[in-house]
């Protein structure tokens, strides 16, 4: 895994903009900007590297789901949730209802195994640049290259598979709009395209648009239609504690809300404590504990609900970090500190795509500090290999 200068296109703000990356720059508190899509620069990896990847992430995606179970029996406690969150969250994992995707946060530098940081699989979001934007960069200064992207068609057989279970042919696709940057609004909006490109009928709205009709018990849109299926964008440890949680609660399949509520267990950082208790040692875990770092000297504690870097504290040697945020109240796991692979003064960590269970490529975002915040740069990557041939990528894709 090697990071190269590159020199970025002459329009390309321009570009990923039309592309539907809709904030390519970060704007700081000095009103500076500074670009988030940053492609004066971009990552090379091998492809042993890419499969080696591919395997860990699907093996921790069947981890995951096994640590899932383990938390919705309650033995780590109610994870800051709500009272029948739990219950509810065990009672889909026993239906299996359908779900999409997620992201793995991987510390790796190429030269060792790959180190689970957290797992957001409940509102994920960097789709954009990962699945669209990097490609059409690679097409246009790389094109006879390799890339490990197949978001895109993945996410749109996904919704081919999963689509017979619906209740209709209908789906809403919903965002907050206390999200002022328009990443949530990008990112619905990329899904609910993948979503007509599967052949489905879709509908956007925002989550505050969301009303519930007492008389039927029903869910319903803006024009009082019913809600049958709902993608949602919002965390559903937010959701649960809302006015019309209680709804969700006593009458769960009232909407085939995706992803469902046992995704709350991935995104909760008490995953990384189950996996690690479930998994003592395994190669590609840290180790990690509730409430108290235990015998760990150097640390990372992160709030359970946290999101985005906030309220992240470091403490290690010569590391002092504390993040602020609004998080904590809920509770704290603390994992075993593991600094991010360094390029030069860049600190990469690799967002390595799950969809419908299949890894489904990388998006790789680095930093100046040793946490991944709100002002981390999304870099494209290339694969030191030749771009395949068609038939070759949906033979990949059928397999």
């Amino acid at each position: 895994m090697r990071r190269h200068p590159s020199t970025p296109r002459s329009d390309w703000r321009k570009t990923v903009e039309s592309q539907g990356l809709v904030f390519p720059v970060t704007v700081r508190e000095d009103g500076t900007e500074t670009p988030y899509w940053h492609e004066s620069a971009y990552y090379e990896l091998t492809m042993p590297q890419v499969e080696e990847l591919e395997e860990v992430t699907e093996a921790l995606h069947r981890m995951a789901i096994e640590a899932a179970r383990f938390l919705a029996t309650g033995a780590m406690g109610n994870l800051g949730l709500p009272a029948l969150a739990l219950d509810l969250a065990r009672e889909s994992l026993a239906k299996n209802p359908p779900s999409l995707y997620g992201r793995f946060d991987l510390r790796y530098d190429g030269t060792g195994p790959a180190k689970m940081l957290e797992y957001n699989a409940d509102t994920p979001t960097g789709l954009v640049e990962s699945a669209v934007a990097q490609y059409f960069w690679a097409g246009d200064l790389f094109p006879e290259r390799d890339q490990w992207n197949s978001l895109h068609d993945r996410l749109v057989m996904a919704w081919r598979k999963q689509s017979p279970t619906f209740r209709s042919n209908i789906v809403h696709f919903a965002h907050s709009v206390a999200d002022e940057s328009g990443e949530e609004w990008m990112t619905v909006a990329y899904l609910r395209d993948t979503a007509d490109q599967a052949g489905l009928q879709t509908v956007g709205l925002t989550m505050e648009d969301i009303g519930y009709d007492k008389a039927t018990g029903r869910f319903v849109d803006l024009a009082e239609a019913p809600i049958d299926t709902c993608f949602k964008l919002y965390p559903w440890e937010d959701m649960l504690s809302e006015e019309f949680g209680v709804h969700v609660m006593t009458d769960p399949d009232t909407v085939a809300w995706i992803e469902p509520v046992w995704k709350v267990l991935l995104s909760n950082k008490a995953l990384l404590a189950a996996m690690w208790h479930l998994y003592p040692d395994h190669p590609n875990l840290l180790p990690a504990y509730l409430d108290n770092p235990g015998q760990l000297t150097e640390w990372v504690a992160k709030p359970l609900h946290g999101r985005e870097g906030d309220n992240i504290r470091i403490h290690a040697d010569g590391v002092n970090v504390t993040q602020p945020g609004g998080y904590g109240a809920e509770g704290w796991c603390y994992q075993q500190w593991c600094p991010l692979p360094d390029f030069d003064g860049n600190k990469a960590v690799l967002g390595s795509w799950v969809v419908d269970g299949k890894a489904a490529g990388v998006g790789i975002r680095e930093s100046d500090s040793w946490v991944t915040d709100y002002y981390a740069r999304f870099v494209p990557h290339i694969i030191d290999a030749p771009r395949p041939v068609g038939s070759t990528i949906q033979r990949w894709l059928d397999e």
